[in-house]
């Protein structure tokens, strides 16, 4: 049952035809055994009453005066009919069916004992006494408050079931336009989630670049410059070439590895502190320049991200210290582990520079810009100590975080876009302060 017919039951249109099948029968079979005119009139008129009172004014249904009036009168026409021709006594016992659909509550009982009353009375039968007729009367308003008791049952089930079909189709309609938006939202995010991915790949490839491609370049730059100004000296020229052709196999084994998502070659065979170590020593052989690296706290295994992060953090300020710290003497690194976090230090002794202007203004700016994001990519907090002709000074503290089980003997991903809110349960506590070298 669908559309208007789940407003408009079988039993609501029973209920609505029955009064005229009642009065429709006995009319016609009245009138075919005998012609009476009076009988056409009144049958016509208790239609029309009927007509006009119920069917098209279905809200007076809900008033109880308007239908006492109708069952008033509908009785009186009724016992007219039953007083011409028996045979009416059929639309009599329709009358017992109008009470229970149309009187509410006791009216129906009443509307009952009035239609037995007249069904009593009116039907002529010679010889009964007053006993016999309160006898049948008596049965006929028990049977007809039976048989309309019943008839209320169905009424009200069928209200209810109307009722609870109704609740179910705006139930229905809540749930089709919930699920519409929740399908609008799920495209939202997917078309936010693919954003974020593509925009986080980018901000990874553009790390990746800078931290070996770039940093690569500007080695070998320096290293043809300098074999350039040394054209006369030919085992310096030798050597700056050479130093040169292992910054660029270096760098395409970095860019390789950064594509595919490897961990950085220094950290593949060793620990955070060695590849420390051994950056550092290469960084120093390539410029020339004192580096030392010390080590503070119980050295541990750490999360490839950690490890990658801190490692990349070095790499960038040692380039920095070449291309921005010329005059610079000498640079420290101090790596501390503590119980819940690990802090890298880098400190020079160069020219310096004035705070805020290098993520925008100096080149290299980037650098710096990269070196934060990943820091805080893990919840980290990225210091940067310097003033002009002091020197520079870079603090990056990261949760310590244990190594996952998968890191043990694999590459893992460097650079994976996630969020900091995949390592947003290891929080930093507090400002660790600089722990440096003083340089």
């Amino acid at each position: 049952m669908t559309g208007a017919d789940l407003d408009t039951s079988r039993w609501d249109h029973a209920r609505l035809a029955l009064p005229y099948v009642f009065l429709l029968l006995p009319t016609v079979f009245s009138l075919l055994r005998d012609w009476r005119p009076e009988v056409l009139a009144l049958a016509v008129l208790a239609g029309a009453w009927h007509w006009f009172m119920v069917t098209s004014h279905p809200a007076w249904t809900e008033r109880p005066i308007a239908m006492a009036v109708y069952f008033a009168v509908t009785l009186a026409v009724i016992g007219t009919l039953i007083g011409i021709d028996t045979m009416f006594t059929v639309t009599g016992v329709g009358a017992f069916i109008q009470a229970f659909t149309l009187l509410p509550g006791r009216w129906a009982y009443a509307g009952v004992a009035a239609t037995a009353g007249v069904l009593v009375t009116v039907t002529p039968r010679p010889g009964r006494s007053p006993a016999e007729m309160l006898y049948a009367f008596l049965v006929a308003t028990l049977v007809a408050s039976a048989i309309g008791l019943l008839i209320r049952i169905v009424s009200d089930q069928n209200d209810q079931r109307k009722a609870m079909i109704l609740q179910l189709r705006k139930t229905g309609a809540a749930l089709a336009a919930v699920a519409e938006e929740n399908a609008d939202l799920q495209a939202r995010l997917l078309t936010s989630a693919r954003e974020a991915g593509v925009l986080g790949e980018r901000q990874r490839m553009a790390r990746e670049i800078h931290d070996t491609i770039a940093q690569g370049l500007t080695g070998i730059l320096t290293q043809l410059e300098a074999a350039d100004d040394a054209l006369d000296d030919i085992p310096a020229v030798r050597a700056r070439l050479h130093t040169a052709r292992t910054l660029a196999r270096e760098s395409l084994n970095e860019a390789r590895r950064s594509v595919q998502g490897l961990r950085p070659a220094p950290l593949d065979e060793a620990q955070l502190a060695t590849a420390l170590h051994d950056v550092t020593t290469k960084w120093s052989r390539t410029t020339g320049k004192p580096a030392s690296v010390s080590v503070t706290g119980d050295p541990r295994p750490l999360h490839a991200e950690v490890e990658t992060t801190l490692l990349r953090v070095a790499q960038e300020a040692l380039a920095n210290v070449s291309r921005h710290a010329a005059s610079a003497t000498r640079v420290g690194l101090t790596l501390s582990y503590m119980e819940d976090v690990v802090v890298l230090d880098v400190r020079d002794d160069g020219c310096g520079f004035t705070p805020g202007t290098a993520d925008g203004s100096l080149p290299g700016g980037f650098g710096l810009i990269a070196m934060r994001q990943r820091v805080t990519r893990l919840a980290g907090e990225f210091v940067i100590e310097t003033a002009p002709g002091q020197g520079t000074g870079i603090s990056a503290t990261v949760p310590a975080i244990p190594p996952a089980d998968t890191d043990a003997g694999a590459d893992a991903n460097t650079d994976a876009d996630a969020g900091p809110g995949s390592f947003g349960h290891h929080r930093n506590h507090g400002n660790h302060g600089n722990h440096g070298n003083a340089v």
